[in-house]
């Protein structure tokens, strides 16, 4: 195998000194633009690549940004992490990007692989790590929580969305739209989807319709979806808010199966408001998490960490509700 090549092995072919090389490879603004460009061309000609952990070792600085996502499936992870690369990019920053395949200990172990890479700043859009390993993972870079953790991490900021606003906004629309009968379609102990329900049944509260709060938890070792909508549209369920696109989708699919109209005879509520709300038929209407947004200012608060804040910060956007066909 060919040795890579090394910043010595640029210097000697340019006849010029290593920290040259170094200079004019970084932009420094000390090194004539003719000189840096011979120098750029030259390593260019020998494949010279910067090594940039190493560089990070002796500026103590990365400019790289780890990123934890639970799965790739949920296209509500995704168009977070572009709004973190947007962001990132704007400030000199690149990202590397793992997911754990919703397996705890995979998500565990990247974090530490992501930690020991020395990486500026982590974002963590998960719900699955321990307390303890986020903040052992704090304790050694900064990190920022997108979504919700059971509870506040000292030492860890978090961007989250009003779930139960968003959830309450989702039933205001259906009963508004004379539906009377709402189902929730959950999905476990996570905190989004425990604050989600929780906004649904005081919705339904409110509205005098507690005696009819139905939720179908999709929980493993729960009852199929399939056989919970079905026994739901028997009792006489006119719409359904789900916990997320993807399970407003399942919910669509067995609708039409069953040879239900959508949304005449059901109703149906998304949330994240992802990509794929707008490309079904029908289109679906859904809960609006900032998304991109969401992500943004995820980095921003890595940077003021990064620049010397020590406070803990929290934010809370609000979520919109967008109306498509499907309601």
């Amino acid at each position: 195998m060919t040795p890579r090549p090394t910043l010595r092995d640029v210097a000697a072919r340019a006849g010029v000194s290593k920290s040259l090389v170094s200079l004019a490879l970084r932009g420094d603004p000390g090194v004539g633009e003719r000189t840096r460009e011979r120098i750029q061309v030259i390593a260019d000609e020998l494949g010279y690549r910067s090594n940039v952990l190493a560089r990070g070792l002796v500026q103590g600085r990365t400019h790289l940004l780890g990123v934890v996502i639970s799965s790739l499936e949920n296209p509500y992870h995704t168009e977070i992490v572009a709004g973190v690369e947007e962001a990132a990019e704007a400030h000199g920053l690149s990202v590397l990007l793992v997911h754990g395949s919703r397996d705890r200990g995979r998500l565990a172990q990247h974090l530490d692989t992501l930690t020991g890479l020395n990486v500026d700043g982590l974002v963590v859009i998960s719900s699955w790590l321990e307390d303890e390993h986020l903040a052992a993972a704090a304790r050694r870079t900064p990190l920022v929580m997108v979504g919700r953790s059971h509870a506040p991490v000292q030492g860890i900021d978090s961007v989250t969305n009003d779930d139960e606003l968003g959830a309450a906004l989702a039933v205001d629309h259906l009963v508004a739209a004379g539906r009377t009968r709402v189902a929730h379609v959950t999905g476990g102990r996570r905190p989004a989807a425990l604050a989600r329900r929780r906004g649904y049944e005081a919705a339904m509260s409110r509205h005098g319709l507690a005696d009819v709060v139905r939720v179908v938890d999709r929980s493993p070792g729960g009852p199929a979806l399939q056989d919970a909508l079905d026994e739901a549209i028997h009792d006489g369920y006119d719409a359904v808010f789900a916990r997320n696109d993807v399970a407003a989708f399942d919910v669509i699919d067995h609708a039409l199966d069953r040879g239900l109209r959508v949304p005449a005879d059901l109703a149906v509520v998304g949330y994240d408001d992802s990509a794929l709300a707008r490309r079904t038929r029908p289109r679906l209407t859904s809960v609006n998490q900032p998304r991109e947004r969401m992500g943004a200012r995820a980095v921003a608060l890595l940077v003021e960490r990064l620049g010397g804040r020590t406070d803990d910060q929290h934010e809370v956007l609000r979520p919109t509700l967008t109306v498509r066909a499907s309601t």
